[in-house]
């Protein structure tokens, strides 16, 4: 039998996450990114957006180093795989890079929002919607 986790990360706060879907009754973890909160200086008003959304997911919420939380986690569960989604963030390879070192690693794909090759600026959503919008409300 394979015991598992699922990491739940900032790209895929649905509740109708894939993972979450696929495996409704296992544990699952977010990390709080130390690295990327002191890197980005993320805005309080972001924090407590994500925050909300965390509140009506099933998730267990810590704060660290992401993939040192995600093994540990998975250690408290007797766990030997870990469940995600994927993500375009350079530092979620090498977080699944790390998880890899011990753990058995599961990507699920995510449905697009909208359609679109071209380049989008992640790091405000502002400036992800102002792109976003085009194709969300023209179909």
């Amino acid at each position: 039998m394979t015991n598992r986790i699922i990491w739940v990360h900032g790209d895929c706060l649905s509740p109708k996450n894939p993972a979450l879907d696929e495996y409704p009754d296992t544990p699952a973890i977010w990390v709080w990114d130390d690295a990327l909160l002191e890197e980005w200086q993320i805005s309080l008003k972001r924090i407590t957006f994500i925050y909300e959304c965390l509140l009506e997911l099933p998730v267990v919420i810590r704060r660290g180093d992401v993939a040192k939380e995600v093994l540990a986690f998975a250690k408290e569960h007797n766990a030997n795989k870990v469940a995600t989604t994927e993500s375009p963030s350079p530092r979620f390879d090498s977080i699944c890079s790390e998880i890899e070192g011990s753990k058995e690693l599961e990507v699920f794909e995510v449905e697009p929002f909208f359609e679109y090759d071209g380049f989008i600026d992640l790091k405000r959503f502002s400036r992800y919607w102002k792109v976003a919008q085009k194709y969300v409300f023209e179909q």
